[in-house]
C-alpha cells in the first residue's frame, strides 16, 4: 500500500483535521483517508433523479407542484 506524506498543512487545517479525528474516534492518519476517500471518490448526482424523487414526494403528500411563477412571488413576498 502506497505512503502519502503532506506537507506544509496550515495550522488551522491541521487543528480541525485533529478536532475531527477526535470527535470520530480515529486516528489523524485514517481521518485524513476518510476525508480523501469522501472526496474523491464520491458520486456525481443525478438532477433527474432528485427530481423525480421530489415529485414523488410531493405526489404523496398531495402537494401542489411549484411553478416558477410561485417561487419568484414567494422569493418577492417575503422581502421588504
Amino acid at each position: 500500500m502506497p505512503t502519502l506524506s503532506i506537507k506544509s498543512v496550515p495550522d488551522a487545517l491541521y487543528e480541525r483535521l485533529k478536532h475531527s479525528a477526535q470527535v470520530h474516534r480515529r486516528s489523524i492518519n485514517k481521518e485524513a483517508i476518510v476525508c480523501l476517500e469522501s472526496a474523491l471518490l464520491s458520486t456525481a448526482v443525478d438532477a433527474d433523479e432528485i427530481l423525480a424523487r421530489a415529485d414523488g414526494l410531493r405526489f404523496r403528500q398531495n402537494l401542489t407542484p411549484l411553478s416558477d411563477e410561485m417561487l419568484a412571488r414567494a422569493r418577492n413576498d417575503g422581502r421588504p
